[in-house]
């Protein structure tokens, strides 16, 4: 596994504004600017179909972003921003939300955030030393993966159907897979922001 770098490569990308206007970039914008409208439909009117929709969305435009940007060729740095940036706020909504609600526990959702938070505290340290966020791994996108597929057969878990029984075990099922690989991938993004620290003082 590899560690972070220092940021001293030269860039002969475009500017991040013109990048901004590429077609996987803009898909990216896109699904980040469904993050509130998802989060208001949990919260506000409790329109579950509608946030499953937004969620679904979010997840077909998480592919296609990923796949245009190879076929076009127009991975950008802005991109490698964006991506994780999306994924990580609509499970952060989802979590705060789904906790509101009392869809999961709290013992569920503390884990995830926390997760976020160290991560936030080694990607801060690492810029100030001069250092590029820890490269994204496999497992880490596997565990996005794993949580989004969850939501939204949590979201089909509510209420008495029969939709609502199918759904209920296969939601908490991929919670649980997908939390732990989630937080594990995390403890694996601090070993590298801590393996690219040791190796900068030590020069």
């Amino acid at each position: 596994m590899s560690t972070a770098a220092p940021e001293d490569t030269p860039n002969a990308e475009p500017s991040l504004l013109r990048q901004a206007f590429n077609v996987p970039n803009m898909l990216s914008l896109l699904r980040l600017a469904g993050v509130p409208v998802f989060l208001w439909l949990l919260l506000g009117p409790e329109e579950d179909g509608w946030a499953l929709a937004v969620l679904v969305f979010s997840a077909l435009t998480d592919w296609l972003d990923g796949k245009l940007a190879r076929w076009l060729n127009q991975m950008s740095r802005l991109g490698a921003l964006l991506d994780p940036a999306a994924d990580r706020l609509y499970i952060l909504a989802t979590l705060v939300a789904f906790l509101v609600r009392e869809i999961i526990p709290w013992w569920v959702v503390v884990p995830l955030v926390l997760r976020e938070a160290v991560l936030g505290v080694c990607v801060l340290t690492l810029r100030r030393r001069g250092f590029a966020p820890p490269e994204v791994t496999y497992l880490g996108k596997g565990a996005t993966f794993v949580l989004m597929y969850a939501f939204p057969f949590l979201l089909l878990a509510q209420g008495g159907s029969d939709v609502a029984a199918v759904a209920r075990p296969i939601g908490y099922a991929f919670t649980i897979w997908g939390g732990v690989l989630y937080v594990w991938s995390g403890v694996l993004y601090v070993v590298q922001a801590r393996n690219a620290l040791r190796g900068s003082g030590g020069d």
